[in-house]
């Protein structure tokens, strides 16, 4: 069987989840703790980041490389299409997603978990350290903005990131108007990377995630509950309930967060 190796709230990783479940195969997830589990991958695919796939013998990195390597894998259900033209749109897309929505979405999101304490030690792995998890929990939402600007994470970068994300949100609602997807009539990799990478936007409906039920269908305020991007959100979700597949109980190597938290 695959197994993906990822966090759990990373959307580079949801990416290659919505990848696999949209080809129909069967992959295992295995959560990789912050700090020793990086070491620990790295030592198995000379990589820390995440995502990686294996396949076999075979280790992959980098979302948009597992999704080239599954194409040519298993090519049943592809998502990149056949027209030279509608080919080239679908990967300057996707790139662009991936370099826009991926990272200002995350900048976005690291604001609101300034914002939130409990929320900040929800989203940790099981198997992080108590003693992280307290100082991750105890850290004043000030003092994180101070030395997040110093490595292009605070106040400042963050509303950067959010006045970008209007701009983009806007623009796929107007590329969605009556039409069903991004690019051709079917979906492609810049469908399931675009709706994957929004998802630290505005959580998904439905349980796809490992997170607290009354985080599903919440998002950034300002963006995810802003009525403008409705129709996107809209589109999104319906991929997802088209595509995804909801947890399971044989997730249970990605264990749900704390349930007792406050959010606004």
């Amino acid at each position: 069987m695959l197994e993906l190796y990822q966090f759990e709230l990373s959307q580079y990783s949801e990416k290659v989840r919505l990848i696999l479940d949209y080809k129909g195969l069967e992959y295992r997830k295995i959560e990789v703790t912050p700090g020793v589990g990086q070491l620990e991958l790295f030592q198995k695919s000379g990589q820390r980041q995440v995502p990686v796939l294996k396949d076999g013998e075979t280790y992959i990195c980098d979302s948009t490389e597992i999704a080239f390597y599954l194409e040519r894998k298993y090519p049943d259900r592809p998502i990149l299409p056949s027209d030279p033209r509608e080919k080239g749109l679908c990967l300057m897309m996707e790139e662009w997603a991936d370099e826009s929505i991926g990272l200002k979405g995350r900048k976005a999101f690291i604001g609101a978990l300034n914002k939130n304490q409990n929320f900040r030690t929800s989203i940790l792995p099981k198997n992080t350290p108590d003693f992280v998890k307290t100082i991750v929990g105890a850290l004043p939402g000030d003092m994180l903005d101070i030395l997040g600007a110093g490595i292009g994470l605070g106040g400042d970068a963050v509303k950067d990131a959010e006045t970008g994300l209007k701009q983009d949100l806007e623009a796929l609602c107007l590329l969605l108007e009556n039409r069903p997807y991004l690019v051709g009539n079917t979906p492609t990799l810049a469908d399931l990377t675009v709706a994957a990478l929004s998802v630290l936007i505005k959580f998904p409906e439905g349980n796809y995630l490992a997170i607290p039920e009354e985080f599903q269908g919440k998002g950034i305020p300002g963006l995810g509950d802003n009525s403008t991007y409705e129709p996107f959100f809209t589109w999104r979700d319906r991929l997802y309930e088209q595509f995804r597949q909801p947890l399971t109980a044989k997730d249970a190597n990605v264990d749900s967060p704390p349930k007792n938290i406050d959010i606004d």
